[in-house]
């Protein structure tokens, strides 16, 4: 992270320039203030807990600083998949989702002004989205295609014109599919 400098071009979101106060330090700020409100609660701290080892946790702060300013800032620092992480987590539903949202928002509304505030939910509740879709629709689940006879990743359902798509005959009669 290289301060709380941003580049001199105006960054534009969702038609709106960037607000001149969101920069690396209030970033920093966010993450590291939620991540401290993660650790005390009683619903998430046992997952991020068993999820990430004391030793990592540096680590996982400075990638989600990185995350947040790629998202704002359109730096392009973050390397990485987000999701995958969040797929390995047995059991995350709905109260896990509504849980992080509500510290994240309380978070926020302590540290930075309404319209930051606003910019990072708008992300925050896109990103959610996305996850609890993929986390509730996940085939290969409970699958065993990590056996030998299921090389190969079991079929994903896809939407087409007509409803899901599930592939040829032949796919979906793979032992995997």
């Amino acid at each position: 992270m290289s301060g709380n400098s941003r580049s001199n071009r105006t960054i534009i979101i969702d038609c709106v320039p960037l607000p001149d106060m969101l920069d690396e330090t209030m970033i920093h700020n966010v993450v590291h203030s939620f991540y401290d409100e993660i650790h005390r609660d009683d619903l998430l701290g046992p997952i991020f807990r068993r999820a990430i080892q004391p030793d990592m946790w540096p680590r996982h702060l400075a990638k989600m600083c990185d995350f947040w300013s790629a998202t704002l800032l359109r730096t392009s620092r973050y390397e990485g998949r987000p999701l995958p992480p969040h797929l390995e987590i047995s059991g995350l539903g709905e109260e896990h989702f509504r849980r992080w949202l509500k510290l994240f928002r309380a978070t926020l509304r302590r540290i930075c002004p309404p319209e930051v505030t606003a910019l990072f939910m708008d992300r925050a509740l896109r990103i959610a989205h996305s996850f609890r879709l993929a986390v509730r629709f996940q085939p290969w689940r409970d699958h065993d295609w990590h056996r030998p006879h299921c090389r190969e990743r079991p079929l994903m359902l896809e939407w087409g014109v007509n409803g899901p798509y599930k592939g040829t005959a032949h796919e979906r009669s793979h032992p995997c599919g």
